[in-house]
């Protein structure tokens, strides 16, 4: 191969800006949106699932709001692990990170700013005449736990440092064949150990005593959120292979496969 020329390293660069400000972005919001609690199946229009695992827990489909942005940071990451190697997953993964660190101390301390009269007044009902205190519901909405966000924060590294590993690993097994086997492969392995720490931490082992979970609890919902993400990680496939064939047509395919080639090669000399 020809030597990399300044407009191929541009385009290098802009691509890791572009993914990584599309994984910072969706790793965010969703553990901004993440308080918000919904029914799976009330949104596709069927019945509750009535699930029985593990006892005497009957589960349904009631799924954090973040989910539905998680998908997205799955699919960046293989994206960035496939051009960019384990340093672009690790840099940009605990940059993350500390960046959703930084959003939570900022929340945190604006939760705490004594509300003006004037805005508690012009917000003191809803739209039925209902009285309403909106700094009540702006700290509910905004505050988490401490619990859930280590729990968040821990389970979102481990997932990631897990899925980097596995995805090298079937790369060095498929070469740069199977796309699909290494990308969803290393995204239903990483989620089964990611679904079952953040509720462990958060709802087990740090929770306050009156609202720790049973640990069969934990077990239950966490297979409950395995099962989705096994078929939204499943169902997303063929997106990892239009991500990569934009790619491929940005920087051309000469210069797509030396960077996936450099990826793979760097990625050998990384734990």
């Amino acid at each position: 191969m020809n030597t990399p020329s300044p407009d191929f390293q541009n385009k290098k660069t802009n691509l890791f800006l572009v993914l990584a400000g599309i994984f910072i972005t969706s790793a965010l919001l969703a553990e901004l949106v993440g308080v918000k609690i919904f029914s799976a199946e009330k949104a596709i229009g069927i019945n509750p699932a009535q699930i029985k695992l593990f006892g005497d827990f009957v589960l349904d489909f009631n799924l954090t709001a973040g989910v539905i942005l998680w998908p997205v940071v799955f699919l960046t990451t293989d994206i960035i692990n496939e051009y960019f190697g384990k340093a672009g997953v690790k840099k940009i993964s605990f940059l993350t990170a500390g960046l959703i660190s930084f959003a939570f101390i900022i929340i945190y301390m604006i939760t705490i700013l004594p509300p003006a009269d004037f805005w508690l007044s012009v917000n003191g009902t809803d739209a039925e005449g209902k009285a309403f205190d909106i700094n009540y519901a702006f700290k509910a909405i905004f505050r988490q736990g401490l619990g859930i966000i280590i729990g968040s924060l821990i389970a979102f590294l481990i997932g990631q440092l897990l899925d980097v590993y596995v995805f090298q690993k079937l790369r060095r097994i498929t070469g740069s064949k199977m796309i699909w086997l290494r990308a969803t492969g290393s995204t239903l392995i990483s989620q089964l150990i990611d679904s079952f720490v953040v509720l462990f931490i958060a709802f087990y082992l740090l929770a306050p005593e009156n609202t720790q979970w049973p640990f069969a609890q934990v077990l239950a919902v966490g297979t409950i959120n395995y099962i989705y993400k096994f078929c939204v990680a499943v169902l997303l496939t063929p997106l990892i292979y239009l991500g990569h064939h934009l790619i491929d047509r940005y920087l051309g395919k000469e210069n797509a496969e030396r960077l996936t080639d450099e990826a793979a090669a760097s990625s050998k000399s990384i734990i």
